[in-house]
């Protein structure tokens, strides 16, 4: 008898991964193609099925395919569409019904950080919890919301921008278009802007005035910080003050049983947790101190996306 697993896929703007991963989580194949987003979707998914029919066929003695999940930018569960992604030359695109063009699989469509969320709650440190909130710090901020066991998705399919709600209404410029969002705070790029607004506004001696604005990353700052660079450990702390308050609010609306942190800012670790934890609970409402856990991500982060994107179609099934 075959053994059933999903196709898990992950377009980003630069590549798109897919994989083929069974109902405990384990990947038989995965691997990516080039997304060419200056290109329309349509060329993406004629070259990505040749792949995947392709890899597949190597498989197909030993595995049943039983449908597609995907994660994409701007994506919208209830629509199958992707709505005018940020580094995508999309606009609105029906991605379901493209698909329908080369597969009669069952699939499913949401975006990366709800896919994360999903993958969580099937294969991660989630599992058997109704309650949580998953929070992707990659370059920009993400959120996917579980409520009852279900992911909210809202109205119009969009729920849970957590990264879009306003931190300072003066603030930095934030790609949506309006200013103070918490992404450009509390995310791999907004502890950069930090670094290179402290740089330009203290006299704190650090390594990081050596490193140009282009160059520098996450990981260059919380190395710094784990050797003790001030400038580092104050961009730390603002950020974790930021993503705490945030985090507080998120509570407040939504009483979750945990946050899981996950992305690259993330795997700094003790560096972004300890603090964030301690301004979490400063600014939480008293009836929900030391209720919240705040946790890492258990997802592997090298095969995270393909995780979360299969994630959602088996769900879908097992409901």
């Amino acid at each position: 008898m075959k053994k059933k697993v999903a196709i898990g896929i992950d377009i980003g703007g630069t590549n798109t991964v897919f994989g083929f991963v069974d109902e405990v989580g384990q990947i038989i194949h995965e691997s990516s193609i080039l997304t060419q987003a200056d290109q329309d979707a349509d060329q993406l998914f004629r070259r990505l099925f040749k792949e995947i029919d392709d890899d597949f066929e190597k498989n197909s003695t030993t595995y049943e395919l039983i449908g597609i999940g995907i994660g994409a930018p701007n994506a919208n569960y209830y629509k199958g569409t992707v709505e005018s992604p940020p580094n995508l030359n999309w606009g609105v695109v029906n991605v379901l019904e493209i698909i329908r063009g080369y597969s009669s699989l069952p699939s499913a469509i949401t975006n990366d950080a709800n896919a994360a969320a999903i993958g969580e709650m099937i294969f991660g440190a989630a599992k058997g919890m109704k309650n949580f909130i998953v929070i992707t710090l990659g370059t920009g901020l993400g959120s996917g919301i579980v409520v009852n066991g279900e992911l909210v998705y809202g109205a119009d399919g969009f729920a849970g921008e957590i990264g879009h709600t306003i931190s300072d209404p003066n603030g930095r410029d934030c790609g949506c278009g309006r200013k103070g969002c918490l992404e450009t705070y509390a995310s791999a790029s907004g502890i950069r802007r930090t670094v290179y607004e402290l740089i330009g506004t203290t006299n704190m001696s650090s390594e990081l005035r050596n490193i140009s604005y282009n160059q520098l990353t996450a990981k260059d700052i919380a190395d710094a910080a784990n050797c003790g660079d001030k400038l580092a450990l104050e961009a730390f702390d603002y950020t974790a003050k930021i993503l705490g308050l945030k985090l507080a609010d998120s509570v407040a609306h939504l009483s979750p049983e945990a946050i899981f942190l996950f992305g690259g800012l993330a795997l700094a670790g003790d560096l972004i947790f300890v603090p964030a934890k301690r301004y979490m609970e400063a600014y939480m409402l008293n009836i929900f101190k030391n209720k919240v856990k705040l946790l890492p991500s258990a997802l592997p982060g090298a095969h995270a996306a393909v995780l979360g994107a299969s994630s959602l179609i088996w769900n879908e099934l097992k409901n």
